[in-house]
């Protein structure tokens, strides 16, 4: 019996007392819906599979006591197949037990359903999602903050999808403006064999940029300085950009979209660009006026601490007009919420989007979504010798290795500052999390390898044997697999995948500890072993399943 069967059962239980009452001629006002009947989990398991609160929040429509409501309920229930009890506990609380055949019946259902098992629809419908991470300056390599938001926000995009959520991971290039211009400079410099200018890049990798470029363009130094310098940046920022796509591919980060900047301020031909536009859409929202020559967006209205000047009065436009140009361009593509993850240093932008949201006519506190992360360092890493001022992804990928990168960094909420200790995360030992997870998904694969040469298979499934305290735990654990993920994905926090899993794998370490599924010496192969199996497997889908999510993998040997 899933959890929700028993909830479609208690819905009907409850209909019923409903019914009962209006024909005994009571005046009963009581609309129900199956989104009322969530069941929860006891803190405690020997309260039982889960409980429900369902009399406390019905007792006053009915004009009746809790208790009286959850014990007539609690009866009823007890006669439900695959119920073995139904109790009454505190103010109106039913503890519910499932017999052993009903809870057993679970790890077919896992094994059957796969990778599915888990996924739901309960953010289906609501509309698209744009995720919007990392966006870091194509000017350099990736470094140690943009690791955590690149872990952060792929995790998150796929607990999304997992809960039914239609969501595109996109990734907007910030290729326009000053530090650009600074960029190309710095790379025309190495390429003469000049020293840095004043205020550009340092770091080995700019030289390295400067040899590729010549290399592609071999004339270079023969240009006109004006066409030198453009050509110098546009080599080089394409070739930095892929480095960029290339290191969060070798990360596991997936982005659906990449938006560049400078499309926003291209013209079409009419001599209109995006931003052009932007400005004027806004306009006519009733949200923007000219004052001093400079036009302002009255981001005021919506909670902003000051209006935001979007075209000065010399005619440039701020960043703030390409942001308002990009959050349109969203809405246009058929983004109807917008979640953004930035950095510790980006609290400001969070009233500043809200506020382009609102002027733009949209809902600020529905369609739009901000995730300030919080600083991660790591102990003994070391300042790239490529770039010299940063510690690069690159460098940390090579160091502490992909898994352990990125289970470590969605395994704690965005805005908690974090540590990490490489020599834990190197560590080949329970105390080391990710290799506890992993290595309960390596035992499940060897354990099933082993049973597979002494004859034992799924042929045969009997439920109702899996009766030891420590299967009902680990069944218990299994059921709410679907639940943690969906509650990771509305909340945006993947560590709870995470921290599921390290509890899931003390379950199974204990289960495997009491409970044999090979057989013992001459002993013949029976249903229980062949049953054991079925939930053997059933363990090690859902942490496949859990580690996907996270962008890990789930190795069968260890």
């Amino acid at each position: 019996m899933t959890p929700d069967d028993l909830s479609r059962a208690l819905f009907a239980l409850v209909n019923g007392l409903v019914e009962r009452r209006r024909a005994s001629g009571d005046d009963v006002s009581l609309e129900l819906s199956p989104a009322q009947f969530t069941l929860e989990r006891p803190k405690l398991r020997e309260h039982g599979d889960w409980a429900s609160s369902i009399a406390m929040r019905i007792a006053k429509p009915l004009g009746s006591n809790p208790r009286e409501i959850a014990t007539a309920l609690a009866a009823e229930l007890a006669e439900v197949a695959g119920v073995a009890s139904a109790e009454v506990a505190g103010p109106g609380f039913i503890n519910i037990r499932l017999d052993a055949a009903a809870a057993g019946a679970l790890a077919k259902t896992i094994v059957e359903a796969g990778a599915a098992y888990g996924r739901s629809d309960s953010l289906a419908g609501g509309g698209r999602i744009n995720l919007e991470f990392v966006s870091a300056n194509p000017t350099g390599p990736l470094h140690i903050g943009h690791t955590r938001w690149a872990a952060l926000g792929d995790s998150i995009g796929r607990v999304l999808r997992a809960a039914g959520a239609d969501v595109a991971n996109e990734y907007y290039i910030n290729d326009a403006g000053s530090q650009m211009d600074t960029f190309g400079i710095s790379v025309l410099a190495a390429a003469k064999g000049e020293p840095t200018p004043e205020g550009g890049y340092p770091g080995l990798y700019i030289a390295d940029l400067a040899k590729r470029v010549l290399e592609r363009e071999p004339k270079l130094l023969e240009l006109d300085d004006a066409v030198a310098l453009h050509t110098a940046k546009e080599i080089a920022y394409e070739l930095q950009l892929d480095e960029i796509r290339a290191s969060l591919e070798r990360f596991n980060v997936h982005f659906d979209v990449w938006t560049s900047e400078r499309a926003l301020h291209a013209k079409d031909g009419e001599g209109v660009s995006a931003i052009d536009a932007a400005v004027e859409r806004l306009r006519a929202q009733g949200h923007v006026y000219d004052e001093d020559g400079a036009i302002w967006v009255r981001t005021t209205d919506f909670g902003d601490d000051k209006d935001r000047v979007i075209r000065r009065a010399n005619g440039v436009y701020t960043y703030f007009a390409a942001d308002a140009a990009y959050y349109l361009d969203k809405g246009d593509r058929g983004f109807t919420h917008k979640i953004y993850l930035l950095g510790a240093d980006h609290h400001g932008y969070v009233h500043r989007l809200k506020a382009l949201a609102g002027a733009a006519g949209d809902d600020p506190e529905k369609d739009v979504e901000v995730l300030i992360g919080q600083l991660v360092s790591i102990n003994g890493a070391k300042l790239s010798k490529r770039a010299g001022n940063i510690i690069e992804l690159d460098d940390l990928q090579a160091w502490l290795g992909t898994d352990a990168l990125r289970y470590t960094l969605a395994r704690y909420p965005a805005d908690s500052p974090l540590a990490i200790d490489p020599e834990v995360l190197q560590r080949r030992g329970n105390d080391n999390p990710v290799f506890y997870v992993q290595y309960v998904h390596a035992r499940t694969t060897q354990l099933a390898r082993n049973v597979a040469e002494s004859g034992v298979d799924r042929s045969a499934f009997a439920p109702e044997l899996l009766d030891h305290e420590t299967e009902s735990a680990l069944l218990g654990a299994l059921q709410e697999f679907p639940r943690i993920v969906a509650q990771a994905a509305e909340l945006r926090e993947p560590h709870r995948v995470a921290r599921y899993l390290e509890e899931l794998a003390g379950l199974y370490h204990r289960w495997y500890d009491n409970c044999r599924v090979l057989p013992l010496g001459d002993e013949p192969v029976t249903d229980l072993h062949r049953t054991r199996l079925w939930l053997n497997d059933a363990t090690g889908q859902v942490i496949r399943n859990g580690l996907d999510l996270l962008g890990v993998s789930a190795p069968e040997r260890m």
